[in-house]
């Protein structure tokens, strides 16, 4: 039972966030998933449903890299700065998806501003 008040909760914190947060293809929604294992990550231009950049942390290159997963977590924080640069995006907007800006969901998020996006 503790499941679902769990994921009630983080669907409701979710909503509150995304009323506010909304992706253009001049400035894309940066949002982030977490499951137990892995992290991703997507850029979506959400005026037109599409995703423009994608990351996560199950590509072989991270997933071979030993380490915990906070450090996973930044190396693919660098790797889709590094995509949205080649994609020619420069400024996003932050969605954590309900997670708290903490652990993983912070070390992403520092290492893609260090990765040059501006958000």
């Amino acid at each position: 039972m503790a499941f679902n008040r769990k994921t009630f909760r983080r669907n409701r914190i979710k909503m509150r966030v995304r009323k506010v947060v909304h992706g253009t293809s001049a400035r894309p929604r940066l949002s982030v998933y977490r499951s137990n294992r892995d992290i991703y990550v997507q850029l979506i231009d959400d005026n037109v449903g599409v995703t423009l950049v994608s990351a996560s942390s199950a590509v072989a290159d991270i997933r071979e890299h030993l380490g915990t997963k906070i450090e996973k977590s930044a190396l693919v924080g660098k790797l889709v700065a590094e995509k949205a640069k080649e994609a020619g995006i420069t400024t996003v907007v932050f969605d954590r998806n309900g997670y708290l800006y903490h652990g993983r969901v912070k070390s992403l998020a520092e290492a893609a501003r260090e990765g040059g996006l501006i958000f």
